[in-house]
């Protein structure tokens, strides 16, 4: 999901607000991943995954990197791009396919 130079000023902006109100500090945020995240759930499925993806990719991301010092920016990089990786591969399969649809024997569930 493209946004031009004038939302990616905005974007930047409430991005740096919004980590800092929230007490995480020095958070390189992926913005166009998020977008092209956000955009391609909500085609495949409903325009309403978008958001509840991006967060439970950000979700998956913090349980994985760990919390605070635990995670470096490397780790939290890498769990993030894993988390994304598992959503764009569901996202293929539409709301309709995907390892829910033959139930959860062959998934780690």
């Amino acid at each position: 999901m493209a946004v031009n130079d004038d939302e990616a000023v905005v974007l930047d902006q409430w991005t740096q607000r919004l980590a800092q109100a929230l007490q995480i500090l020095d958070l390189d945020v992926d913005q166009e991943l998020l977008l092209d995240l956000a955009r391609k759930s909500a085609g495949s499925v409903i325009h309403a995954a978008a958001p509840v993806t991006t967060f439970l990719v950000g979700y998956a991301a913090g349980l994985a990197a760990g919390n605070g010092s635990a995670g470096s920016k490397e780790a939290s990089a890498a769990a993030v791009s894993q988390a994304a990786d598992v959503a764009f591969k569901l996202c293929e399969d539409g709301h309709d396919g995907g390892p829910a649809a033959a139930g959860w024997a062959d998934t780690g569930q």
